[in-house]
């Protein structure tokens, strides 16, 4: 059998913005002004305070920070927890905290403990589980830590999310789980997770000894309620956060990619094995970053500012498209995930707006997989992502609908 490292260094995993711009190279864009909406990076107000931020604390670029963070950014994350969930949850930022590069980065390195903590017996093979579509760091991560990525299909007939009761009755394969990756509100469907959901999920990470990584980096980005969270589900049990490790960031919620400013929390026994590899060969953040990062986290009306903004965009989908492509307002996220099946699926409709229309949209089988029974669930859709203004968006839109209607 062909190991992980093996097909990343094949190449058999390509990331999907590489495919998409190779799909349409061919191709010369049917109208002018070009309108890319693939990539998910945000265009809204950054926090006008971040470059003062980071001025007020550059002398701490001389010294090499903590691996798990400075204890002002832990701390102010722990008081943010507290606050948004209405004193549900309450963390130690000692022991139940850490930084990291972006979510991207805890998400991969945390596969690693997953994958050591876990016992299995001689010549039986380690899975990890991974929602379908996926963030291109759950396959990085398995792939890279030698397990096998079994994919979990999120559908319209599932409420786009994984169905965690068939999951439940395959004991063979839970037995030999080790992880089991999770984004709520999900990417790109923007579902949000129910407490129940989140409950059961996390009651399966205990029956059968894995780790329930939950996604949550559009979870203040949301349309309608706040979206239920992991941490508040497992405040409420008994174990608390055991079993589960939760991952936010600052690049969606406050529009900071470049910051590369990530969060991760809960199994404080869990962050300690994270932490220990992290020394050996991970990055720390860099000492102003975080500080900048502890005041991102402690101010919130940056934050609903963005929100309105993307709910305005929003009300733009709802005018323009209607119940067009299987479209309704999403629980979060700032993503539209279009049924496009009638036009031949979602890789002949990406050429065709490109051609005919001069917009750029991603195939949705290239943020998925086939799953164990040969479907891929992206197949028949397009990921648009509603990042750029008003004008554009609406512009986009009606090209959208002038050429697959």
């Amino acid at each position: 059998m062909t190991s992980g490292l093996s097909q990343l260094a094949a190449g058999n995993f390509p990331y999907p913005f590489q495919r998409t711009r190779e799909l349409l190279a061919p191709f010369a864009p049917g109208l002018e002004p070009v309108i890319d909406l693939t990539l998910g990076e945000p265009k809204e107000t950054i926090p006008d305070f971040l470059a003062d931020k980071i001025k007020e604390h550059e002398r701490l670029f001389a010294k090499y920070p903590p691996i798990n963070g400075l204890p002002e950014l832990r701390e102010a994350f722990a008081a943010w927890a507290k606050r948004r969930y209405g004193g549900q949850v309450t963390l130690d930022p000692e022991t139940e905290v850490a930084v990291c590069n972006g979510s991207r980065e805890g998400l991969f390195y945390a596969a690693l403990p997953a994958v050591g903590r876990k016992k299995l017996p001689d010549g039986v093979s380690s899975a990890m589980l991974i929602c379908n579509p996926y963030y291109a760091a759950y396959i990085g991560a398995a792939l890279a830590s030698g397990c096998e990525p079994v994919f979990l299909n999120a559908t319209p007939q599932t409420g786009q999310l994984p169905d965690l009761e068939a999951i439940a009755k395959d004991e063979a394969l839970l037995s030999r789980t080790v992880a089991l990756y999770l984004c709520s509100p999900a990417n790109p469907q923007g579902a949000a997770a129910s407490a129940e959901y989140i409950g059961k999920a996390l009651s399966l990470a205990r029956q059968y000894d894995f780790m329930l990584f939950f996604d949550e980096c559009y979870s203040e980005l949301y349309t309608g309620a706040p979206p239920v969270g992991g941490l508040q589900v497992a405040a409420a049990t008994e174990r608390r956060f055991d079993n589960l490790i939760v991952f936010n960031s600052l690049s969606k919620r406050s529009n900071a990619p470049g910051l590369r400013s990530g969060m991760m929390a809960g199994d404080g026994a869990f962050l300690k094995k994270l932490i220990g590899i992290r020394n050996l060969i991970g990055p720390q953040m860099s000492g102003p970053l975080q500080m900048a990062s502890a005041a991102i986290w402690s101010e919130e009306a940056h934050v609903a500012s963005n929100r309105l903004a993307y709910q305005e965009k929003f009300e733009i989908c709802d005018e323009v498209l209607g119940s067009r492509f299987g479209y309704s307002r999403p629980d979060g996220g700032f993503f539209l995930w279009l049924d496009v099946a009638h036009f031949g699926g979602g890789v002949d409709a990406t050429v065709t707006l490109w051609k005919r229309a001069g917009v750029k949209v991603l195939p949705g089988a290239y943020l998925a997989q086939a799953d164990r029974h040969g479907v891929n669930p992206g197949e028949n859709f397009i990921r648009v992502a509603l990042v750029a203004d008003k004008p554009t968006i609406r512009q986009a839109l009606e090209r959208i609908v002038s050429v697959l209607q």
